[in-house]
């Protein structure tokens, strides 16, 4: 009765802990909520803000290992289920409708910025792995893009931390730059929409830019973002099947783990685009409501791999990505003024 009673204390215990950890990452997301509503740091966003209060606790207080287990389900269990759920923002119906035309041009400059930064990688003898997540956030939709193909290519969460906490401020950067330009362009409203959304980092750095131009110009441009988060699923199955050929013949991690995840982010951009709101009656209210837990969710997930990174690695190893990253940046939007 006694070693029974044991286990149900250290279960418990186990329990109380796995709880506390979830807490704190999102607590810490609160912070970063907050810290989002002071002036200029309203444009880095929460997410950005979240990631780096998390990692500057890391250095002053160090890793809170006694609450590992619910810091780490935040930044794996978590994580799936925000990347699960942002599959409700793709319309694939609009996409396939009328944003055709636009997806070509979504390929093409997700092809570049993968390829260039990883090309620059090499010629700046930069990390690797962070480099290849910086030119998936790039190309595609950002932390989300990067939160995706991270356990597909087997990422450290150090690395994804360190790629999501540099998409998210360069391309909050890139977009403010875009406002400020946007008056010495000598393109239409239309056309500044599609250039925001073929080339801008996030969905909400595309929404900053283009809001600018008026709603034409912010619709066109969330299309033209659309058309890239729709390719982030090929783009998955592509790095799985080059993941599995580059160990085919590797007994150490021959196996490459099939991402679940991304068949409930299929199934809920179905739902969402044919179902909800159709077959189903669903309020833009409970809709929204969805996508503000979708974003608490996915905050307090990099709050997780946030806590991870060591700032003397961060120097070390993020410098020259960074470095190549915003390079690509430059030419992506270079190349995409030129497209549209």
């Amino acid at each position: 009765m006694s070693s029974l009673t044991q286990k149900q204390v250290a279960e418990e215990n186990l329990a109380g802990k796995w709880i506390a950890g979830i807490a704190f990452t999102f607590f810490i997301a609160l912070l970063g909520y907050i810290l989002a509503m002071v002036p200029g740091f309203d444009r880095v966003g929460q997410l950005a803000c979240a990631i780096i209060i998390a990692v500057i606790y890391r250095q002053i207080f160090g890793y809170p290992e006694t609450v590992r287990t619910g810091i780490t389900f935040s930044s794996k269990k978590l994580l799936r289920l925000a990347i699960i759920l942002y599959g409700l923002k793709l319309n694939i119906d609009v996409v396939l409708h009328d944003g055709l035309g636009l997806l070509a041009r979504d390929a093409l400059v997700i092809t570049f910025a993968i390829l260039l930064t990883i090309w620059l990688a090499k010629v700046l003898k930069a990390d690797k792995m962070i480099s290849l997540l910086l030119g998936v956030g790039t190309g595609v939709c950002g932390a989300a893009a990067i939160a995706a193909v991270a356990p597909i290519v087997k990422s450290k969460d150090e690395d994804t931390a360190i790629g999501v906490g540099i998409i998210a401020l360069m391309g909050t950067v890139f977009a403010i730059a875009y406002t400020i330009l946007r008056p010495f362009l000598p393109l239409e409203a239309l056309d500044y929409g599609i250039w925001s959304g073929i080339s801008l980092h996030e969905l909400a750095h595309v929404a900053i830019a283009a809001d600018l131009a008026g709603k034409d110009a912010l619709a066109i441009a969330l299309l033209a973002k659309l058309g890239r988060v729709f390719l982030l699923v090929p783009i998955c199955f592509i790095f799985i099947f080059m993941m599995k050929r580059k160990n085919k013949d590797s007994e150490q991690n021959a196996k490459v783990e099939f991402p679940w995840f991304l068949l409930g982010f299929i199934l809920l951009s179905i739902l969402g685009s044919y179902v909800f709101g159709h077959s189903i009656p669903v309020s833009d209210t409970v809709m929204q409501g969805i996508y503000t837990i979708t974003t608490w969710l996915l905050t307090a997930a990099m709050v997780g791999l946030g806590l991870n990174v060591s700032l003397k690695d961060l120097r070390s190893r993020a410098l020259k990505p960074l470095i190549a990253m915003t390079v690509t940046s430059i030419c992506l939007s270079i190349l995409a003024y030129f497209i549209v």
